[in-house]
């Protein structure tokens, strides 16, 4: 699309500043850069004029790090997929902790803040609205899925194998689209109607019904 019928307006809002801080750094500063624009203008208004505003630097720069514009798109949205995707597996990292406990701290952490965020579903929901005409958003939308899904079958078989369970590793995919979809349907919830749920009343919505998708019994109900 050509940058001539950029909307930006003429008084461009705070630029990110661009720092001469390696290939990896410039590479993110401009993705980062390229959510702002989307964020603000959508996927058509986020020109490389807009995006390179933004990040303080000539659209010809960024054409030095991405060929095209589809291609900064896949890759800013991967960045956001993996972000969030990143910040879940944070809430692993615990000290003492049981499987069972992880997989709560998982959940949690997937249906709170940073993560249940306004801004996060628009952008994704923005990108998702063009992914099924669009090849490589499609791709990038497929591997943040697969990717999130192998994680969640990485902690079920923990939790499973603490249970003297060991099921097959198609069970393991059927308990893991099971909780993707369990997760994806409250993080829309509260992203789209915070306001209507008390503090950590979705996680623990979440966490119920993930226990129960695995057959686990409630806590402190397991030697009675």
């Amino acid at each position: 699309m050509p940058d001539a019928a950029d909307p930006a307006p003429m008084n461009t809002p705070s630029r990110r500043s661009f720092r001469r801080e390696g290939e990896e750094r410039r590479r993110q500063d401009l993705i980062e850069a390229t959510l702002d624009s989307v964020a603000e203008h959508g996927l058509q208004g986020a020109t490389l004029r807009t995006i390179a505003l933004r990040a303080g630097v000539t659209a010809g720069l960024i054409r030095h790090y991405f060929p095209s514009k589809e291609e900064l798109l896949q890759e800013a949205y991967a960045a956001l997929m993996g972000r969030m995707t990143e910040q879940a597996k944070a809430a692993l990292v615990m000290e003492d902790a049981s499987p069972r406990q992880r997989l709560a701290a998982f959940i949690t952490a997937n249906l709170d803040a940073p993560i249940i965020d306004a801004r996060v579903f628009s952008l994704w929901a923005t990108f998702i609205g063009r992914a099924s005409a669009d090849p490589a958003l499609a791709h990038a939308h497929r591997e943040a899925y697969l990717g999130f899904r192998n994680e969640v079958e990485a902690v079920v078989a923990e939790v499973l194998a603490a249970e003297r369970r060991n099921p097959d590793t198609s069970q393991l995919r059927h308990h893991a689209i099971a909780i993707n979809a369990i997760i994806d349907g409250l993080w829309i919830e509260g992203c789209l109607a915070g306001e209507m749920f008390s503090p950590g009343e979705l996680a623990a919505i979440g966490i119920k019904t993930v226990e129960a998708e695995l057959g686990l019994e409630p806590e402190g109900e397991e030697n009675q």
